[in-house]
């Protein structure tokens, strides 16, 4: 066997995981009653989805110019869509968006919002 079979599987590998967490998000985005729980599985996506297939073409390619651009790109998902979806589902919740299960919520957030005002 050699080297380049073996980093080729590794690399197959890493992108069907990273395919697998992108199917799995899609399936959530269908099924989920609300906003809150859609943007969760959406954020999943971005983070371990987009993750997943930059670090496979990084790790077959390598060190090359695009390789490097995978994983710079990769890190800059992994840091800035859990913090996007904090900000649009901050603004779902001071929009008045509705959770799917009504009897189910305990919202300590809007207590905390209506002691500031």
């Amino acid at each position: 066997m050699s080297l380049q079979f073996v980093i080729d599987i590794l690399s197959d590998l890493i992108l069907l995981i990273g395919l697998f967490f992108v199917f799995l998000g899609m399936v959530g985005l269908i099924r989920m009653p609300d906003v809150y729980n859609r943007l969760h599985t959406t954020t999943k996506i971005g983070t371990l989805g987009a993750f997943g297939v930059m670090i496979s073409l990084f790790v077959r390619v390598g060190f090359e110019p695009i390789g490097i651009k995978a994983l710079t790109l990769g890190l800059f998902l992994m840091l800035t869509a859990p913090i996007a979806a904090h900000m649009i589902g901050r603004a779902a919740f001071h929009h008045g968006s509705s959770y799917g299960i009504d009897n189910a919520v305990i919202d300590d957030y809007k207590e905390a919002c209506e002691r500031l005002k």
